[in-house]
């Protein structure tokens, strides 16, 4: 498919959806099977023990089925979008809300994401949580997560999508600390939820804007309203729904929770980073997109945040040495790509799409992978300590390898395929931003390459560094690796066979896969192909020789570079100085001013009352004298005053 640069174009006009009948007026099964399935895994509580994990997979089984018939079926219709009103959800004033789906060319490829990778992290957990006491809660839990994204994506209007934005924020908090008794993972835990409200703030102000300036929140009367705002409604509008997509997808600013969301179970590592949490963002503008494309503003800064974030995560991933944080930071790069797809939009809306589907595959597959490394290595994490796997886990050093290749993009595996089109797209911008964009783009492809072949060398390869409690690393069962194959055969084609498929399926969603207006290109595409090939196997190829021979165990001293990717090039430390540090001195001094100023005011004012009854109290002693000694006192200073005033005393 011909790239072409990206300008801003026109918003499109209304959008029409058909009523949804027949077969199609069940979508809402999508979300009501795994949404039922996880209350009876909750409510039954123990009860549900022995069977419950595999209702769990079922669900999730039978909802990929009903996708994929729903999806044939959407194919057959001439208008691809249908609309299926339930009820009225919200009736206030001129506000009306329906709890209504819409199942288009997008939503329909993100379901088919959800319930089919999904189902098979799945499968993979029922082995890899077998002994763990709360297996029956952890599938509740994981029913919740994947009824709450399939909302997100099937909702006809922003308060929908909105609904199930936050049933993820839940369901990712209750997963992200399911060991909640492990200090680290309570942290964690806590520390995802409080910076996604900070972008679902952004999202809810932005929701109240669309009704303010629209009077709706309805996807297809907001977008043919698009054209009736000002410029500066549009830029705050789409920067407050930016701000809500940065949150859910790990992108700066706010992507400092997502590496801390390792502290929960592998497959919840996978199901966040491969087919829901992180991919909600990207789907959010993607949805948004005639929004987004509205303003040429706008989209710079969502291809800038996309830029640095890609940039930030390689940075980071070279640097760490746990399995899982190199795995987690890699999934902040590839969503930084997707970002600076959707931001450059026209054709490279499809096109980051394209690329987060194949993400879904070669990510939960090398998670899983990563998980199945630590079931035969005694849960160890660090790579340092790992070497020579090759030879004990054939399968899944295979099946690794396969995620390995797509992840850096060598061709003919899938991430060549979806990865290579958004660096030409970005080479394709106006002017000098095209050589930006396009070169961070370039060099975040060799340094994926690099980061990701020292983690594959450095767990598979070299010699075995374990340590002593380490006797026999072992294949996983069945049960894992048999999700592992499925996933690398994903891995080794979905780019490939979705390149130009899912771009031409996507045109009959507004704005998604058309064409915008052409620049001609800094560099020709067959020489940003080649550059692209030579980046990659330049830093796969450095990390090769600098890492096949195992390295230390333990850390060593290094450049200045080096020391602040592994300090999160400061990320955390400046959260800590500006907003937490602040945060907590002004907690204390509002309960400072609580304890000594509105309580002590109100208690101070109590103790005086008090005490003066208390005195005054005194004076009614019930003794008949004392009343009349009170009286001739009283009569006594009466008639003294009096006298005063005869003599002239106080005149």
């Amino acid at each position: 498919m011909e790239i072409l640069a990206n300008a801003p174009v026109e918003p499109v006009g209304a959008v029409t959806y058909a009523p949804a009948d027949g077969l199609l007026g069940s979508v809402w099964l999508l979300v009501a099977i795994p949404l039922v399935s996880a209350a009876i895994l909750l409510l039954l509580g123990r009860r549900a023990d022995r069977w419950g994990h595999w209702l769990g997979v079922a669900s999730i089984g039978v909802a990929f089925v009903l996708g994929l018939t729903y999806f044939f079926e959407l194919r057959g219709l001439e208008n691809r979008s249908v609309e299926l009103s339930l009820w009225e959800f919200i009736a206030v004033g001129d506000l009306h809300v329906d709890f209504g789906l819409l199942f288009d060319p997008l939503a329909a490829v993100f379901v088919l994401l959800i319930t089919g990778v999904g189902f098979l992290i799945h499968l993979y957990a029922v082995e890899y949580m077998a002994h763990d006491a709360g297996r029956r809660r952890f599938f509740g839990y994981f029913n919740l997560f994947v009824a709450a994204m399939l909302l997100l994506v099937l909702g006809n209007n922003y308060v929908m999508l909105y609904f199930g934005w936050e049933g993820v924020g839940l369901a990712s908090y209750l997963l992200i600390s399911f060991w909640y008794e492990r200090p680290s993972a309570a942290t964690a835990g806590k520390k995802a939820f409080l910076m996604n409200r900070v972008g679902d703030a952004g999202l809810a102000i932005g929701i109240f804007i669309m009704f303010a300036t629209l009077g709706t929140t309805q996807y297809d009367e907001v977008f043919s309203g698009v054209g009736a705002l000002t410029s500066t409604t549009v830029l705050l509008l789409g920067l407050l729904l930016l701000l809500g997509a940065t949150g859910k997808s790990g992108q700066f600013p706010l992507q400092a929770w997502l590496p801390d969301a390792m502290e929960g179970p592998t497959p919840v590592s996978a199901l966040i980073h491969a087919a829901t949490m992180v991919t909600a963002g990207v789907y959010l503008i993607a949805r948004s997109n005639p929004i987004f494309s509205a303003n040429s503003t706008l989209q710079l800064v969502v291809v800038s945040v996309g830029a640095l974030t890609l940039l930030i995560g390689c940075v980071i991933g070279a640097a760490k040495d746990d399995i899982k944080r190199v795995l987690a930071w890699s999934t902040v790069s590839q969503i930084g790509y997707m970002f600076l797809g959707v931001g450059l939009g026209g054709a490279a809306y499809a096109l980051a799409i394209v690329h987060l589907l194949a993400h879904g595959f070669f990510k939960a597959n090398m998670f899983l992978g990563a998980g199945s490394v630590m079931h035969g290595m005694n849960d160890q994490v660090d790579i340092r300590r790992f070497g020579g796997l090759s030879k004990y886990m054939k399968i899944t050093w295979l099946t690794f390898m396969t995620g390995w290749l797509a992840i850096i993009g060598l061709p003919p595996f899938s991430g060549f395929f979806s990865k290579e089109p958004i660096i030409v797209a970005a080479f394709e911008r106006e002017g000098w931003t095209a050589w930006l964009f396009g070169t961070a783009a370039l060099l975040g492809a060799g340094l994926t390459a690099f980061y990701m072949t020292r983690l594959f060398v450095l767990t598979f390869h070299g010699p075995a560094r374990w340590t002593e409690d380490i006797e026999h690393p072992h294949e996983s069962p069945k049960l894992m690796t048999i999700p592992l194959v499925l996933l690398a055969v994903g891995s080794l084609a979905a780019g490939a066979l979705m390149a130009g498929p899912v771009p031409e399926w996507l045109e009959a969603t507004a704005g998604l896969g058309g064409q915008t207006e052409a620049h001609e290109a800094v560099l020709s595409h067959l020489a940003i192909t080649i550059l692209s090939i030579l980046v990659t196997v330049a830093g796969a190829g450095l990390a090769w020789f600098l890492f096949r021979a195992g390295t230390a165990t333990e850390p060593q001293p290094a450049g200045v570079l080096v020391t602040a990717a592994r300090k999160n090039l400061y990320t955390d430390a400046f959260n800590e100085a500006v907003f937490e540090k602040p945060g907590i001195f002004l907690t204390r001094a509002l309960v400072y001013l609580d304890n000594r100023g509105i309580d002590g005011l109100v208690n101070g004012l109590a103790a005086g009352v008090g005490g003066g009854s208390g005195r005054l109290r005194r004076l009614q002693t019930g003794f008949v004298r004392s009343y009349a000694t009170s009286i001739l006192a009283g009569a006594l200073l009466v008639v003294a005053a009096f006298l005063a005033v005869e003599a002239g005393w106080l005149a």
